[in-house]
């Protein structure tokens, strides 16, 4: 680290024309981004994907990408289908690859219009306003147009306001104020400077990937919220040092080596560790988590390549014109570098007197925080705590009322006989009516659809048959849920097909189900595999055996009060009175993103405090100094950078949605937990409590890892001149 320093700040107007340069071409391929992400969705390998596959090539329709025209009327609704059918025809002009496949009075007053289309809702949402103009106004009726690509279409402004007003006017504000406090001086812009070259140029490499693999449209927000949170924190980790080692006497380019010899050395593991993290989503079944995890990876290792090139750069440009214009007072900026006062000094000193109480109290309060996990309930997801105002929502409604709230994402059942004219097949004739009859006899079935000579119901080929059931609940309830599982384990085995004959569940509930086996049949050995490597990298980081294992069971116990707090919040209600939306399940994606994210950014703190700790036990040789010392000059560094994230993370929880109040209020909640009582707390008391054991490292496996072994027993280095 010290040769690399050296070498860069000898080239470092070259360095920072490199930067410049990746800056220019990197701002001008994100800005050409947008267009080349998609939020498609696919679960590749299971029964709904194959009941697409066969609705696509044989009966020209994607469910997910359908529309429903719903009109109600005062009076008798079988006089106005008529007017329903050609306003129907009127909309599916605007929309490519789509025909109208029924239109029907589902109610004394209700008439709703199929329509249908081989486009994924990603695309077809992009013509739901073009067929609401086509629509026009019916007389005498009231029109909505819905289905999940109208749903998406009229919930992306809500996600833009929502989220613009979350960053406008709680995140940014919070941030830039927290900012200006923890640096003191113009300095807080170094994070900007730095965030300005590492974000770009993560979304310019993404660009590129863009052009051959599909990736996710969130891709770009996350890589935005993780490289901001990045930069932050790894700014006010070398710039705290930078500031350190020069009040010690240090020339400026001896402190920028001493700099980047401590600090930029724990920014490479805590940047690793961040990685890996992330790079968990990278091996998920799931092709749309994979793209975040390829973004996961990527914002983590630039911003350390950014950090070992371009920010010791920066520092030696701007830090000193930076820090004379002072924004807080001289005399507050002096009393942190008190390392006897203060509030840092005197928690740590308080903390050694009484590890055990510390400890205990901090570890129980953990434990009945993560406690209502026990209770924890997953969904895919519904419409529910949508606003209400949309039109979408309001013909879901009047869809509900009428028929059933899955109708505009039913159950899609379909029959491959195995051969052409297979339909005409007096046995499986006889299989589908009990088929049927089971299905449209099961409590959760509102109405089932199937109609021998639609082409809708029966290809061209005879091979294929297509039965809808539109159930009584929303696609994502847990009715909906159970009635997939009863279809699947029970009315398809009791039907009695012959052999050779493949039923597929597809649609909007057994979608449901396969998301959720996709995505938590391979969770548990990803997080396994990504704290092995984790254990691994803090092995060779902190020098010890101990230190590691408690890293990871500390950030376990971080996220498990995350899940337990949403469980309490959104599904027990505890949080109506703040405005956040009760729902009785946790959206599926949530704990799989929560873990990924806070487990990396979690692990940040660590090893920044504990990296601290670490050298101040190799300069002293006293586990009470350097736990207490390690929290006194990184303690106010972590807390600052955590609020800074937490403020971050509340702008979605300002938002009208659900699902993205669970993913910010559990990103906030436990970023807050974990700098505020894990860190302050947790940590430095527990490693008070271990003693010489944090620092154990025996001889043989110090040698596989390539480190210096650490006994039990050893002299402290005698201190550097100056420090």
């Amino acid at each position: 680290m010290e040769r690399w320093t050296r070498f860069v700040l000898r080239h470092r107007l070259a360095v920072l024309g490199v930067w410049l340069a990746v800056f220019a071409a990197a701002a001008w391929a994100a800005f050409g981004l947008s267009g080349l992400l998609t939020n498609r969705f696919t679960l590749p390998g299971t029964d709904t994907h194959r009941a697409e596959n066969v609705l696509r090539a044989h009966f020209g329709q994607r469910t997910t990408g359908s529309f429903t025209l719903v009109a109600r009327t005062d009076g008798d609704a079988r006089r106005i289908v008529p007017a329903v059918r050609a306003a129907a025809e009127r909309a599916s002009r605007r929309l490519p690859t789509s025909q109208v496949v029924s239109v029907a009075a589902v109610s004394p007053h209700v008439v709703t219009a199929q329509l249908v289309s081989d486009l994924e809702p990603a695309d077809s949402k992009g013509h739901t306003d073009a067929m609401r103009r086509a629509i026009g106004v019916v007389p005498g009726v009231e029109t909505a147009l819905t289905g999940q690509a109208a749903v998406e279409h009229d919930l992306d402004p809500v996600f833009n306001h929502d989220l613009q007003v979350g960053e406008l006017y709680i995140a940014i504000p919070i941030a830039i104020v927290l900012l200006i406090f923890t640096f003191g001086s113009l300095a807080f812009l170094v994070p900007f400077a730095f965030a300005a070259f590492s974000i770009p140029t993560t979304l310019a490499i993404i660009w590129i990937a863009a052009h051959y693999v599909q990736l996710t449209t969130y891709l770009q927000n996350m890589v935005m919220l993780i490289g901001l949170g990045i930069s932050i924190d790894y700014s006010l980790l070398v710039v705290s040092r930078y500031r350190e080692e020069l009040r010690a006497g240090h020339a400026k380019e001896a402190a920028l080596v001493r700099t980047m010899n401590t600090a930029g050395r724990a920014v490479v593991f805590s940047g690793t560790a961040v990685a890996i993290g992330l790079a968990l989503l990278l091996f998920m079944p799931l092709p749309f988590m994979r793209g975040l995890g390829f973004g996961g990876l990527l914002i983590p290792v630039v911003s350390v390549v950014a950090a070992l090139t371009v920010l010791p750069v920066l520092l030696w440009f701007t830090a000193a014109p930076l820090d004379r214009v002072r924004l807080v007072p001289a005399a507050v900026l002096e009393q942190r570098w008190d390392d006897e006062h203060g509030f840092w000094p005197t928690l740590a000193r308080f903390i050694m007197r009484r590890p055990v109480l510390v400890a205990s109290a901090t570890a129980l309060f953990l434990v009945v925080l993560a406690s209502p996990v026990l209770d924890l309930k997953l969904g895919p997801g519904s419409n529910h705590g949508i606003p209400s105002r949309l039109e979408a929502v309001r013909g879901l409604d009047l869809l509900g009322s009428a028929v059933g709230e899955g109708a505009t994402a039913p159950t899609d059942v379909v029959v491959d006989t195995g051969r052409a004219a297979g339909v005409r097949d007096p046995r499986i004739r006889g299989a589908l009516g009990e088929l049927i009859g089971r299905v449209r006899s099961d409590p959760e079935t509102a109405t089932v659809v199937f109609r021998p000579g639609s082409a809708q119901s029966v290809d061209a080929t005879g091979r294929y048959v297509h039965v809808q059931a539109i159930g009584r609940h929303e696609y994502g309830t847990i009715e909906a849920l159970d009635f997939v599982h009863r279809l699947r384990d029970e009315i398809v085995p009791g039907a009695g097909f012959p052999e050779g004959v493949r039923v597929l569940a597809g649609g909007g509930p057994p979608s449901g189900v396969d998301f959720l086996h996709l995505t938590y049949v391979s969770f548990p050995w990803l997080v396994l595999g990504v704290l092995l490597l984790t254990y691994v990298l803090l092995l060779r980081a902190f020098r010890s055996l101990l230190l590691p294992l408690k890293a990871i069971v500390l950030n376990l116990l971080s996220i498990g009060a995350a899940y337990g707090v949403l469980v309490a919040v959104f599904r027990w209600g505890w949080g109506d009175w703040a405005g956040l939306i009760a729902y009785d399940q946790v959206e599926g994606w949530i704990p799989v993103m929560l873990f990924a994210m806070l487990f990396g950014l979690s692990m940040d703190y660590e090893v920044f405090l504990v990296s601290r700790m670490r050298e101040e036990w190799d300069a002293t040789g006293d586990n009470d100094l350097a736990v207490a010392r390690g929290l006194a000059k990184t303690g106010r560094l972590v807390t600052a950078a955590g609020l800074i994230m937490f403020a971050a993370f509340m702008a979605f929880v300002a938002g009208s949605v659900v699902g993205l109040q669970q993913f910010g209020f559990g990103l906030a909640l436990a970023i807050l937990v974990d700098v505020t009582i894990v860190r302050a707390l947790l940590v430095p008391s527990a490693m008070k409590l271990f003693g010489r054991w944090n620092w154990w490292l025996p001889e043989p496996i110090a040698r596989v890892a390539r480190v210096p072994a650490s006994p039990l027993e050893r002299r402290p280095q005698l201190r550097p001149a100056g420090r």
